[in-house]
C-alpha cells in the first residue's frame, strides 16, 4: 500500500457519498486539523463520511489495508486521539442532523453535530441535555466518555441521558444499543469511550431548561486558599439547581469584562442555576458569598442556555496548544487546599486553567456499576489545562500542567475523567474504569476482538472472551 492511500480509496470506495481527501489533494491542511493545534497529525486519508454506510465502508478499508483507524467528531479531544499519523480518519462532521421531538422529550443527534447546533435546536422548545461547557465541543466524544458540565448537578452526566445509539462495529455491521437491544454494548458506550464502535446518531432525553442564571464569581489569585475552602465546604451541601465550577485563570483582555481586570489572575466560580428566578438562585449562592471578602466581580444574570454553553468559545477557538491533565477528586483536605493555592496563581499563559467540575447531585443518583463511568462516588473532575496560541510556549503550558498534576494526584481518587486525559498508558487508562474494567474488556472481545477501535483511551479486549 501506497503511503498516500487516497487514490486506492477512490478505486475501491465507489459507493462512498462522502468526500475523500489525501496529503496531495487541496483542503487537506484544513481537512486534517484539529481543535488541539499540538495534535499535529498527518494521516494518510481523511474520509468525510455523510452516512453510517460510509462509516462502514471506511472502516473496512482501512482493515482491509491494515492502516489505523481514528474517528473524529468534533475532534476537540485534549490529546488529538481524533487523528493518526499514516492512518485513515473517519471524520463525521458531516452527519449534523438534530430532531427535536418536544412531545417525547427527545433529541435525535447526527454524530458529526457539536453541542453548539443541539442546544440551539433545543432551546427552541425550552428544552435542553447535559452538554459540557464549550459548544463547539463534539456531541460524540463529550458523551461516550461521560459527559460533565453545567447541568450536571441537575440533570446528570450525559451519559444518563442517552435512551439510545446507532452504532457501526468493527466488522461493519450496524446495529442499535439501548435497555432493549445490545444492553451490553449500551452499558459499554455509556462512558467506555470510542472503544465498541462508531455511533453515528444518539437519542438523548431533554429537560425543560430555557433561562439560566450564570456567569462568574471572581476572587484575587492570592485569595485561592480562603476561597477554595469556602467552596469545597459550601457546593456539596447547595441544592441540584446550583451549579457552579471552582477555578484559577487570568481575566481576558476583551469585553465584558472591565479594563481594570484585564490580565488579572484570578480565582473563582463560574455559576449556573438552572432556573429563571433570580432570587431563589442569588439565596442559593448567599452561603458561599457571604463566607468570603467582597469579590473583584460578580457577574451573575439570567440569560438563554445557548449563550452560557458558548460563554468560553472565544477564549477557546480552535487551533491552540492545548495539554491536559486530570483527576478524580473524592475531599479536598487543607493540605491539598494550599497547593492549589501555590500552582493555580502561577498559570503561565493567559489562557491556562485550572477547573474542579461537580460531579455529584443528580449524577450520584446511578451507582458505580450502573453504566461504564465508575466513579461515581467522587465529588469533582479535577483539570489542569495548559493552553495558548504560540507552540513556542508547547513545554511550557505542559510543564505547569504535569508539575501541578504530580502535586495534587496523592490527593486524588486514584482514576480521571478520560476525555481530558492524555495519552497516559494503559494502567492509568484501567484506574480510570476500576471494578468496570474487567466488564468492558469482556465486551470488547466481543464487538471488537480485533481492537480496531484502539485510537482512544484504550480498553484492550480480553483474550478470555473471543467474540
Amino acid at each position: 500500500m501506497s503511503k498516500t492511500p487516497a487514490p486506492a480509496a477512490r478505486r475501491e470506495l465507489m459507493e462512498f457519498k462522502g468526500e475523500l481527501i489525501g496529503p496531495d489533494d487541496s483542503g487537506y491542511d484544513e481537512a486534517r486539523a484539529v481543535y488541539n493545534a499540538m495534535a499535529d497529525k498527518r494521516p494518510a486519508l481523511v474520509a468525510r463520511c455523510t452516512d453510517a454506510d460510509d462509516v462502514s465502508r471506511v472502516i473496512g478499508f482501512a482493515r482491509a489495508h491494515q492502516l489505523p483507524l481514528a474517528v473524529r467528531g468534533g475532534g476537540h479531544h485534549g490529546a488529538g486521539l481524533g487523528t493518526v499519523d499514516g492512518g485513515v480518519v473517519a471524520d463525521l462532521s458531516p452527519l449534523k442532523s438534530v430532531e427535536v421531538d418536544p412531545v417525547a422529550r427527545t433529541v435525535r443527534v447526527g454524530g458529526g453535530c457539536v453541542w453548539g447546533e443541539v442546544d440551539r435546536a433545543t432551546h427552541e422548545h425550552g428544552l435542553a441535555t447535559p452538554s459540557g461547557i464549550i459548544s463547539t465541543t463534539g456531541i460524540g466524544g463529550l458523551t461516550l466518555g461521560g459527559g460533565l458540565g453545567h447541568l450536571t448537578r441537575r440533570f446528570g452526566l450525559s451519559i444518563d441521558n442517552v435512551l439510545e445509539a446507532d452504532v457501526v462495529l468493527a466488522d461493519g455491521g450496524r446495529v442499535r444499543a439501548s435497555a432493549d437491544e445490545n444492553a451490553d454494548l449500551y452499558w459499554a458506550i455509556r462512558g467506555g469511550g470510542g472503544n465498541f464502535g462508531v455511533v453515528t446518531s444518539f437519542l438523548f432525553r431533554v429537560h425543560e431548561l430555557s433561562t439560566v442564571v450564570a456567569g462568574p464569581t471572581f476572587w484575587p489569585a492570592e485569595q485561592g486558599a480562603e476561597v477554595l475552602a469556602a467552596y469545597r465546604d459550601f457546593l456539596p451541601g447547595a441544592p441540584r439547581e446550583v451549579n457552579g465550577f471552582f477555578m484559577f485563570g487570568t481575566v481576558p483582555p476583551a469585553p465584558p469584562f472591565p479594563e481594570n481586570l484585564h490580565l488579572r489572575k484570578v480565582c473563582g466560580v463560574v455559576w449556573c442555576h438552572t432556573t429563571e428566578d433570580t432570587d431563589a438562585a442569588a439565596r442559593a449562592m448567599a452561603p458561599l458569598l457571604d463566607a468570603l471578602p467582597e469579590p473583584l466581580l460578580h457577574a451573575v444574570a439570567p440569560m438563554p442556555h445557548p449563550a452560557l454553553q458558548s460563554m468560553f468559545d472565544g477564549l477557546y477557538p480552535p487551533g491552540d496548544q492545548w495539554y491536559w491533565r486530570a483527576d478524580f477528586v473524592d475531599e479536598i483536605p487543607d493540605d491539598a487546599v494550599a497547593l492549589h493555592a501555590k500552582f493555580g496563581p502561577e498559570v503561565p499563559t493567559m489562557q491556562s486553567t485550572m477547573h474542579l467540575y461537580p460531579i455529584d447531585g443528580a449524577a450520584h443518583d446511578r451507582g458505580s456499576a450502573d453504566t461504564a463511568w465508575s466513579y461515581r462516588g467522587a465529588r469533582w473532575a479535577c483539570v489542569y489545562a495548559g493552553v495558548d496560541t504560540d507552540p513556542a510556549n508547547a513545554e511550557l503550558i505542559r510543564r505547569w500542567s504535569v508539575d501541578y498534576f504530580d502535586a495534587l494526584h496523592p490527593y486524588s481518587a486514584g482514576g480521571a475523567y478520560v476525555n481530558m486525559m492524555m495519552e497516559e498508558g494503559q494502567e492509568r487508562v484501567r484506574a480510570s474504569y476500576r471494578g468496570n474494567y474487567a466488564r468492558l474488556a469482556a465486551i470488547k472481545a466481543t464487538y471488537d476482538p480485533d481492537n480496531v477501535f484502539r485510537l482512544n483511551q484504550n480498553i484492550e479486549p480480553d483474550p478470555r472472551h473471543p467474540a
